[in-house]
């Protein structure tokens, strides 16, 4: 009995370090310990220590573990690996980590979490957001734009370039704003949510671009020069990447640049000459400066003694002979300028090339990094723009819309996906919060930008369809009186650029995510080639080791996780919250565990293994939604009315999170799913949807006037401006609330039930009984046009729905 006890006490101390993640060493003594109690009490004989001896000398002798062990398994590993490309190279190591390798660790640092600064707005930044962000939003009539013109008019495309919209990322020096990168994302939200054209406009030269690559990678002559003219809108910037053959796969670009020496200017110079066919490219049509991506090959070896140099960007002025801006493409209706570039053979100077000849060869870590930047700002922002008014527009008109009897938003059919619209609001909101937070703290995120690129574009796309549901012929029939129609065409553009969500899912993020997010990992393969035998050997022992450790840590702190579901481990906060942070340990520990066994079976081939890949990528994104919802609500003051818009986002992230982790289960490689399932999952599946208490609380505070709500909108365009049909109906919405009362107060008079409909009537017959005042009279006639103009929709002449010629988008600006 007494060995028995001994067992369990040594398996319990084990265990405990192997949780606590205590050193080797450390580990060692105090297993020394724990025999020596044993030996004191006869429960085990001296033939244990020379086993114990056997196991932990080799391990704790730093030069014996080396040689014996770390050596050869260094030679296998270098067997077993593949050498990577220099392109993968640059896409591994481009870029930083930040809070998803904490959750990526097993073992996250909530405190860390809380700590990042709370992101705030500049005096300046709000001047301008409430200023010329407000005024531009006012200009605009979306139905003129996607209908009448194809294209902004003139006037809003000088009012951008007068006020510096396309110069928020330019430092002042150069006469740019030098916005943050939260402000930037404040501004494409505010656009995103009156207009789709008006913030890719506004996104794509604050994003991957000439401005953004130049301020980082320029010459100081390319600098002065390019910068301030960007920053007036003296010219317009396009960045050309994709091509017909190289969409997703942009490394495979077939467009290329030969070195030679050639006439510029009445001069031979060493040049370039370039031959490109890019389609896709956002504001080619009407770019004065091209940003190209090209593959630079020197056949001469007139820069050196490589042949093929590799990806380059270099920086084309339009005019420049031989450059063709081919016509515009017509990407589902949303008339934002996009189309194809051109060019054969067309000789430019070496000094074209962004940063200079010495940067000839560097543009695929150029783009690479500067892409997790812009990746993390534009397209979710411009997502979480059009879900914010979405929420709060649909709450106002699912309150405004009556059938049988009632608004349509206490119905629960209505109130299902109104919660899934206003939750994903305050998720969307906050991950955009917590990711331009990273941004302005100087990170690269690479694997973040994967992460909300995806994830936000795809809830956005399902929340558009889910508003279309419940506005039904409101949605469908489009006019100057429908605000998400446009949207809903929109939609599928953003899934497919900037990396396809598929090609994002079961690629991008796990693929990085595993080794630049992973402690140990991208350290083993550094080392495994490192010329330097010496120091390969220690980076690799140390890495290896700690790898060993950290993967039985995540085995034991998932099984007592499951075992416990997680109740005695670490929450920041005691509250209703507390569960979401335990439950979060939980599945940090699985995500690292699993992993590790992934890797470990399936190595190299993991990544042709894309629905294992895209699975684990899921964990790592979901935890990182979930998160930063949570940081958000700490942000914000912990306001208690926004607790059930929090429980819905985190519920719906880490229930999406299960279905991902179970689905692996299942599919896990070598069969070894059923085992991971005891450890993981040791008395099934611990979570659940949102249940319809909570839809019904989140639709309630859409379709009600309070704080919540304002922060669910907040910073949107809201204002009852003549083309803002999400303006007017808010103030009707309000109207029709005030409303209410005076209709009970009319039926009660003339002893009749009358329908909430022609408010106009019910004014009159509440006047002449002597029930109203004046004021009272005006609110039920100016609610009644509301009302109407809220549930009808726009009709046309036929002649006005015919095809017809429309005037350049050049014709347009010159005008």
């Amino acid at each position: 009995m007494t060995t028995l006890l001994w067992i369990l006490v040594m398996l319990f101390t084990l265990g405990a370090l192997a949780y606590l993640r205590v050193s080797l060493l450390t580990s060692s003594i105090i297993a020394a310990i724990v025999m020596a109690v044993g030996t004191a009490t006869d429960a085990i004989a001296m033939l244990s220590w020379l086993v114990f001896f056997a196991i932990v000398l080799p391990l704790n002798i730093a030069a014996f573990r080396k040689s014996v062990i770390t050596r050869p398994l260094l030679k296998m590993y270098k067997g077993i690996m593949p050498e990577m490309s220099s392109t993968e190279k640059e896409a591994i190591e481009a870029g930083t980590t930040w809070w998803e390798a904490d959750l990526f660790a097993g073992k996250p640092n909530w405190k860390k979490l809380h700590n990042y600064p709370v992101a705030r707005l500049t005096a300046e930044e709000q001047a301008f957001l409430d200023g010329p962000v407000e005024e531009v939003c006012k200009m605009l009539n979306q139905h003129q734009v996607s209908h009448q013109l194809a294209d902004l008019p003139p006037e809003i495309w000088q009012y951008l370039k007068d006020h510096g919209f396309f110069a928020m990322i330019i430092k002042k020096k150069y006469g740019g704003l030098e916005y943050s990168a939260y402000a930037q994302s404040r501004v494409l939200q505010k656009l995103a949510g009156v207009s789709s054209e008006l913030a890719s406009t506004v996104g794509v030269p604050n994003s991957l671009g000439p401005g953004e690559l130049l301020q980082h990678y320029g010459t100081a002559e390319q600098q002065n020069h390019y910068l301030p003219r960007l920053a007036k809108g003296l010219e317009v910037p396009c960045f050309a990447l994709t091509s017909p053959e190289a969409g997703s796969d942009a490394g495979a670009i077939p467009d290329f640049g030969v070195v030679c020496k050639g006439q510029w200017q009445g001069e031979e110079v060493l040049g370039m000459k370039l031959t490109w066919n890019k389609r896709y490219i956002t504001l080619a049509p009407v770019a004065t400066v091209l940003g190209l991506a090209f593959k630079l090959q020197d056949p001469d070896k007139l820069l050196g003694d490589k042949e093929h140099l590799g990806i380059t960007c270099a920086l084309i002025p339009t005019d420049v002979p031989g450059v063709e801006t081919g016509r515009r493409h017509f990407p589902l209706n949303c008339m934002f300028q996009n189309g194809p570039t051109r060019g054969n053979e067309v000789f430019v100077p070496l000094s074209f090339i962004i940063g200079g000849p010495e940067m000839a060869g560097q543009g695929w870590r150029m783009l690479v990094e500067c892409l997790s930047v812009g990746r993390g700002i534009t397209l979710p922002s411009n997502s979480a723009g059009g879900v914010k008014t979405a929420a709060v527009a649909t709450g106002a008109y699912a309150r405004i819309r009556r059938q049988f009897k009632l608004p349509i938003g206490k119905l629960e059919g209505i109130e299902e996906p109104m919660a899934r619209i206003g939750g994903n609001a305050y998720l969307m909101d906050a991950v955009t919060t917590l990711t331009t937070t990273a941004i302005d703290l100087g990170e690269k995120p690479s694997v973040i930008s994967a992460i909300v690129k995806y994830h936000l574009t795809d809830r956005m796309q399902k929340c558009v369809i889910d508003a279309m549901d419940i506005h039904g012929g409101k949605g469908v029939c489009l006019g100057e009186g429908n605000y998400l129609g446009r949207g809903y065409q929109a939609a599928p553009i953003a899934i497919t650029v900037e990396g396809a969500n598929i090609l994002t899912r079961s690629m991008i993020i796990y693929g990085q995510g595993a080794i630049r997010c992973h402690p140990y990992v991208l350290a083993e393969m550094e080392s495994a080639f490192d010329p330097d035998a010496n120091k390969a050997l220690n980076d690799f022992d140390s890495a290896l080791f700690g790898h060993i450790g950290f993967t039985i840590s995540n085995l034991v702190r998932s099984f007592w996780l499951g075992l416990t579901s997680s109740r005695f481990s670490n929450s920041p906060y005691n509250d209703k919250t507390k569960r979401y942070y335990q439950q979060m340990n939980r599945f940090s520990a699985n995500l690292a565990l699993l992993s590790d066994l992934a890797m470990a079976t399936l190595g190299g081939g993991l990544k042709r293994k894309e629905r294992i890949s895209a699975r684990l990528g899921d964990l790592l994104s979901q935890l990182y939604l979930a998160s930063a919802t949570l940081k958000r609500y700490q942000d914000e003051g912990r306001q208690s009315e926004d607790l059930v818009l929090v429980q819905w986002a985190v519920e719906d992230s880490l229930y999406k999170l299960q279905d991902s982790l179970d689905d692996l289960l299942d599919n896990f490689p070598m069969g070894l799913g059923r085992i991971l399932r005891v450890i993981i999952f040791p008395f099934g599946r611990p979570l659940k949807r949102p249940s319809d208490v909570l839809d019904h609380k989140v639709a309630k505070i859409m379709q009600t006037p309070c704080a919540s709500r304002d922060r669910l909108g907040k910073g949107q365009f809201w204002t009852p401006s003549e083309f803002n049909a999400v303006g007017i109906q808010e103030q009707t919405f309000k109207d029709i609330l005030a409303c209410e009362p005076l209709h009970d107060k009319i039926c009660k008079a003339s002893g009749k039930r009358h329908p909430f409909m022609w408010l106009d009537k019910l004014a009159a017959e509440g006047k002449a009984l002597g029930i109203l005042s004046d004021d009272e009279v005006a609110l039920l006639e100016r609610a009644e046009i509301g009302r109407m103009k809220s549930i009808n929709v726009d009709d046309f002449d036929p002649a006005e729905l015919k095809a017809q010629v429309v005037a350049s988008a050049a014709q347009h600006q010159a005008a």
